[in-house]
Parts: C-alpha cells; structure tokens; sequence
C-alpha cells in the first residue's frame, strides 16, 4: 500500500521515522450468523455481520484499529469502502505523522484543497464529501486515535480530557419478537445483564403504525413501568405515519422514538418532534457535525446518536458531543457494531459530557465479541469504561483471517 498518490506528492514524508505510518490495510469482514442467532427486522432476514476493519500500522510497529460503516444495520455490501481505503486514502496516509490525527482528517475530508482550507480557517470540502468518503475518514481517525494513546500507553478517554465515570448505563438493543413474546423476548435481555432500560424495533417490519403500537403495549405491560423503553423505527415511517405511532402509544411512557423517519427528512422529523411528547432520537445516518448542527437548529431531536464508524471517527463524534451540550440537548452513541467502533464510542461516551446512555446490542455480533481478545460483560446495567492503552482492543488476527474477503 506504500504507491505514492498522484494528487498528493507532498505527503511522501519519510515512512521509516518512528510515528510515521508504514502500512494500512482494510477488509472487508463477513461473518455468517448461526441460523438460531438470526433475526428479521426492515432490512430483512440478517444472516451475516459485515464491516470494514481497518489496520494502520507506524514505523516502530504500533497497531491501530478503525472501523468504517456504510451498509444497513450489520448486514450489506463493503467492497466499495474497502477498495476506497486500500486503493484511494492509504497512499495518502503513508508517511504521514500518525499523531496528526486532525490535519489527517481535514486532509481527507478537504482533498486537493486541504492546504487552502488550513490557510483559510474553514472547510472547503471534496464533492463526495459524506458517505463513503466520511466512512473512509471514520475508520482512519479511529485506528488513529488508537495508535496514539498506545503510543503513551493511555486509554483514548484520557486523550480526549478524562472520563466522568467507571462505568456507564447501558440499554439492550434487539428487540423483534411478535406481540405475543416480545414481553419474554426483552425480559430475556434483562435478565442477561441487569439492564433496566431496553430497546425494541418497529415501523415497516410490522406494517401498519397500529400493528407496531400492539407490539409496544405487549411490551410495556409485560415489563411493567419501572424499565425504560426505547423503540427505533429505522427511518421507516412516514411523518404522518409516525404521528399515528406517537398518539397510540403516547401512554407507554417511552424513553425515546429512534428515528421515525429517514434522515434526509429532518424538517419532517421536527414536525413530529413538535407534536408529540415522546423525545426523539437520531443521527446513526448522519455524517459529520454540520449535519448534527441542522438537527439542533431545526429542532428536530432530543438526542444525538452518532456512528462512530460512519459520522466522522472519534474527532468528529467529539465536536457532535459538544454540539449537544450547547443545544441542550443529550449524547447516546449508535453502538450496534464491530469492536472498533463500538469502543471508540465508550470512550467518546465517557468523555462527553451529555452523553447519558450505551447501546448494547442483544442481537449476534460476532464482530463485537469474537473478534477481540477481551470480553464486554455487562454487570447490573452497566459497562465498564476500558482501562487499557489505546481503544483498549486486542484483535484476533486468526480471526480476522478466517472471515476476511479479498479486495478485489
């Protein structure tokens, strides 16, 4: 990977200085789920989880991890951003000082332009300036930052100013029984980890918005009132059709509604944060802060839950959480992934002052649990905060040879 970029011969910085990056490498990791560990949600029947993992490697041999996200929920295509990382950002990367994380990512994010954006004081960013692009740039800034607290033999939270806390809240994610076991089904998740908040799916999976209520009040009643319910739409709803959802279950007392609509609908989705009581949840589509700054100006969400593998990385789930304290308004990162990302959000989380919560998915995720040496064990609702250098991960390299694709 160590080709010079034609648009950048500026970068061919030398590669053999200790913090110099040497080597990066992506792959695209599918990973087929057990017939009885599968579920069926909007994005249809998940038979695998698939990421975009990412290594970068320094001259004295320091290994960071990223992740990049680009497809529905855990399942979907990555040859696009694998060859994107492999063919296109990693030419620009060797040589580079892997400790200037932020003048990577403005390089990145700016293109030929990054210098004059430097000089001027503002962006002035590529055309494709969000998704593929800004999932590249995700899975870089992370390996980055891991690479960096290794470096000092810190945990990125300490990095990032300290964390407020040991250990954090956490809700379980799933949630995609019918009516009739969607009470035991969530129960099950409590009893797993002591969680006393849980998450459930609606919206087209069910069909009609009624279909979806039937299915939350089963649910409520089966947990009582005690236990904080969240529900997540998928974006699948129409404004009018979220409406409808909101009235039926405005008596539920619902902690949030995940995205009733698509992203791209954000006045839409601040109509319907105007007419109902139920605080709305979003930002797992979004990338970068300038689109979390439109969601805060239009009023449209109570709660940001940015993907640390799609918005922009660590850097820029930091400037999001700042956004959210400015407005007022609450962290929740969109956890539902690999080891990468998910540990780059506790460690966002703990450092954030609104954040509030972490996702916990209760659905398979081999790339969360197999594919790291360490083991995330949830203990009366809670998650401990890493302690160790870095994002805190040792990554099984057998097992991210054993389900790796080629990049061809």
């Amino acid at each position: 990977m160590s080709e010079q970029h034609p648009l950048a011969p500026e970068l061919a910085e030398r590669s053999d200085l200790p913090m110099r990056i040497s080597r990066v490498e992506a792959w695209w990791v599918r990973v087929p789920i057990e017939t009885g560990q599968q579920h069926r949600s909007d994005f249809g029947q998940v038979t695998t989880f698939d990421a975009a993992i990412l290594r970068i490697e320094t001259a004295d041999g320091i290994v960071g991890w990223g992740e990049g996200k680009n497809a529905a929920g855990s399942a979907g295509t990555y040859g696009a951003l694998v060859h994107l990382l492999n063919r296109e950002i990693a030419p620009l990367l060797i040589g580079r000082d892997a400790r200037d994380i932020n003048g990577i990512w403005e390089m990145l994010y700016n293109g030929v332009r990054h210098k004059r954006a430097a000089a001027a004081g503002h962006a002035l960013p590529q055309l494709a300036r969000r998704g593929l692009t800004v999932a590249a740039i995700s899975a870089v800034d992370i390996a980055l930052w891991d690479i960096f607290g290794k470096s000092l033999g810190v945990p990125v939270w300490q990095l990032l100013g300290g964390r407020k806390a040991e250990r954090m809240p956490a809700y379980a994610s799933g949630g995609w029984a019918p009516a009739e076991e969607i009470g035991e089904q969530l129960q099950s998740y409590i009893d797993r980890g002591g969680f006393t908040a849980v998450k459930m799916r609606i919206g087209a999976m069910d069909g009609a918005p009624q279909m979806s209520a039937a299915r939350v009040r089963a649910a409520r009643e089966a947990l009582g009132p005690e236990v904080g319910l969240m529900v997540d739409a998928h974006g699948t709803y129409t404004v009018a059709d979220a409406k409808r959802f909101a009235h039926l279950v405005a008596d539920c007392d619902l902690a949030w509604f995940e995205e009733p609509v698509i992203a791209d609908d954000k006045q839409g989705m601040a109509e319907l944060r105007a007419a109902c009581s139920i605080p709305i949840a979003a930002g797992e589509s979004e990338a970068t802060r300038f689109a979390f700054r439109d969601l805060a100006l239009l009023k449209a969400a109570d709660i940001f839950q940015p993907d640390l593998g799609f918005c922009g990385g660590i850097s820029e789930a930091m400037k999001i959480a700042a956004l959210a304290s400015a407005f007022n308004l609450r962290l929740a990162p969109h956890l539902w992934a690999g080891a990468p990302a998910f540990f780059a959000g506790l460690h966002v989380a703990a450092a954030s002052p609104s954040s509030f919560i972490i996702e916990y998915s209760l659905g398979a995720n081999p790339m969360l649990h197999d594919l790291i040496e360490e083991t995330i064990d949830p203990k009366d609702g809670m998650i401990a905060i890493p302690d160790g250098p870095g994002l805190g991960i040792t990554v099984s390299e057998k097992f991210l040879a054993a389900y790796a694709l080629n990049d061809r």
